[in-house]
Order: C-alpha cells, then sequence, then structure tokens
C-alpha cells in the first residue's frame, strides 16, 4: 500500500473507500512516481501518463459510489432526523407567522399614532426653546418679572425636551425597520452603476459575456477555443 493513501490493517473494518484504494494501489503508486516535479518531454512519456490519468480517473469514479456507499445509511438516517424535527419547527414557524398576521394591522396602526405622537412632542420642545429665545431677546434686565418670565420659560421648555425624549423611546415592540428599493428608470441606474462603480459592472458584463456570449456579436466579445489537457 502505497505511503501516502490511507491504508487497510487497523483494528476496525476497512471502509469502502480503503478498499478501493487498495484494489488501485498500482495506478496509485504510478501516479505518484509521475508527479513528482518533472513534466513530460517525450510522447512515450506523455502516452504513459495519459495511461494512468485514465486509471485514475477511473479510481475517482470508484471512489464517488464508494463514498455514497459509505455514507448513505448514516445520510438516511440524517434525512429521517431532519424531517422528524421539520414537524415541531415548521408547525411552530406556521404559529408564530399566523400570530404575526393577526398583530400586525394594529401594530402599524398603533405606530403611526406614536410617530404622530413623536414629531409633536418634537415641534412643541422646539416652540419652548423659541419661546426662551424670544424672552431673553425682549427682556429687560432691570425687570425681575421679566428674569421670572426667562426662569418659567426655560423650565417649560426642559419638560417638553423630556416628554420629547420620552416620546422618541415609547415604540411599538416586536416591529423592525425594512428598506425597500423599486428600480424606477432602469437604464439611468445602469448608467450610474458604470460611471460609479466600474469594478461591479466589469463583473457582472464578464459573467454575463461567458453565459451568454454565442447570442454577443463577436466585435462585442471575442470568443475562441482551444485545447487544454484533462
Amino acid at each position: 500500500m502505497n505511503q501516502h493513501t490511507p491504508g487497510i490493517g487497523h483494528n476496525a473494518a476497512p471502509v469502502p473507500m480503503e478498499l478501493v484504494a487498495s484494489e488501485h494501489d498500482a495506478a496509485i503508486s504510478e501516479a505518484q512516481n509521475w508527479a513528482d516535479g518533472e513534466v513530460v518531454e517525450t510522447e512515450a512519456q506523455m502516452k504513459a501518463v495519459d495511461a494512468i490519468i485514465k486509471d485514475i480517473k477511473s479510481y475517482r469514479s470508484a471512489l464517488s459510489k464508494a463514498v455514497t456507499e459509505h455514507t448513505q445509511p448514516a445520510h438516511i438516517i440524517w434525512k429521517a432526523a431532519v424531517a422528524e424535527g421539520k414537524v415541531y419547527t415548521e408547525d411552530a414557524d406556521r404559529m408564530q407567522a399566523a400570530l404575526v398576521a393577526a398583530v400586525a394591522p394594529f401594530k402599524a396602526k398603533l405606530a403611526a399614532i406614536k410617530e404622530q405622537e413623536r414629531q409633536a412632542a418634537w415641534e412643541a420642545a422646539q416652540e419652548a426653546e423659541r419661546v426662551v429665545r424670544d424672552a431673553e431677546r425682549k427682556a429687560n434686565a432691570a425687570n425681575i418679572e421679566d428674569a421670572r418670565a426667562i426662569a418659567e420659560a426655560k423650565a417649560a421648555a426642559m419638560d417638553a425636551k423630556i416628554a420629547a425624549s420620552v416620546a422618541q423611546k415609547d415604540t411599538v415592540k416586536g416591529m423592525r425597520t425594512v428598506t425597500r428599493h423599486e428600480v424606477c428608470d432602469m437604464r439611468a441606474l445602469v448608467n450610474h452603476i458604470a460611471a460609479n462603480d466600474k469594478a461591479a459592472m466589469a463583473e457582472f458584463a464578464t459573467e454575463y459575456a461567458r453565459k451568454n456570449h454565442k447570442q454577443i456579436p463577436d466585435a462585442i466579445v471575442r470568443t475562441w477555443t482551444e485545447k487544454e489537457s484533462f
């Protein structure tokens, strides 16, 4: 057995892959002998390597079957266990979805009301600050009543600021902000990407050309074939 291939000889029964490796030991040894960093230089060497490649392909195909044989029993058990779990998880998902659907309209309505209240509280705080500034601008420093009016306005502004802060934190639980979009002008979007993200456009265009080069004129995408070893 080649030293780089899992071998038979441990206490446990050999797994299918080990049996396959044992059956193809000669091909494995030859492959490792040839794959030593030196490239082929003669036609005879090429034919010898091609023959080994063919043997290794057969080995690889046999390994795939062995892996399936080795993993199938556990995979069947795993799939059955997953299916058993899904009976519960999928039903829990259905219950959650139904509950969310039941409460969603009211939450949306309540959230809209709270948003109006938040906006109103913020505007009230802004107005209270304006009143303070106006009172300070018109005040007579020698008039005690003006000084008292400013103090009262500042207290009211502080109360309004606190109320706005409370309103800001008063949200409807179980809701989240989602961002949606709609392309209104596809041509303008493509032009925008081409002008501002050339790398992304190049990546998309290259992949599109790979998949659809037969339908694209040669003047736009040059297509050719060449031979490579496999």
